[in-house]
């Protein structure tokens, strides 16, 4: 067994802080143009489906209430409600590893009835990257990698902070392309609650 020294909670946010910060900018710069082509992906498309296993499927939620916010419809793949996908519309998928069953079937199945498959991953020789219409890459650890060289945290942690990360930069990027103002996002929130 390893043991590390003790790391008080404040140093493994500053931590976790760097290597977001470090992982969003290299994804930035080497994926600039997947970045623009997932978001012309999603802004064109009729209807948004989104599907993610564990965090990641939970990063992708957060993606997809915030482009509710933008007005577009947008399905969580799984859900009760959630019609079938079609020809035009856009699935976005989020796998580290890239082989998640489930994520694999669904973009295999949005690509078959001509559906556009938008894919954030770790690993760009994948099956899901493969099936890509668009592929942004993380420079970050997938899930089984234990080795602390590409992040210190726990399993895909890196990954899946990324992820919430470029949601709310392709969201930011198309709110200030379409010009709603804040006041006309707010009105599409919940009032149920």
């Amino acid at each position: 067994m390893t043991t590390s020294a003790p790391l008080s909670t404040g140093a493994a946010i500053s931590l976790i802080a760097n290597e977001v910060l470090r992982a969003a900018e290299r994804t930035g710069v080497a994926s600039a143009r997947s970045l623009d082509d997932l978001a012309d992906l999603i802004d064109g498309a009729p209807r948004v489906f989104v599907i993610g296993a564990g965090r990641s499927g939970l990063a992708l939620r957060m993606t997809a209430m915030r482009l509710m916010h933008l007005g577009l419809e947008v399905h969580l793949v799984g859900e009760v409600t959630t019609p079938a996908i079609a020809s035009g519309d856009v699935l976005i998928t989020a796998s580290g590893s890239g082989t998640t069953d489930s994520i694999v079937r669904a973009a295999q199945r949005a690509a078959s009835v001509g559906a556009r498959v938008g894919v954030i991953t770790t690993a760009e020789d994948s099956l899901l990257a493969a099936l890509a219409d668009v592929c942004v890459i993380v420079p970050a650890a997938q899930k089984l990698d234990r080795s602390a060289t590409a992040s210190a945290q726990y399993a895909g942690g890196l990954f899946e902070q990324v992820v919430v990360v470029i949601g709310d930069g392709i969201f930011h990027a198309l709110w200030k392309r379409r010009g709603s103002s804040a006041d006309e996002l707010w009105e599409r929130h919940s009032n149920l609650e």
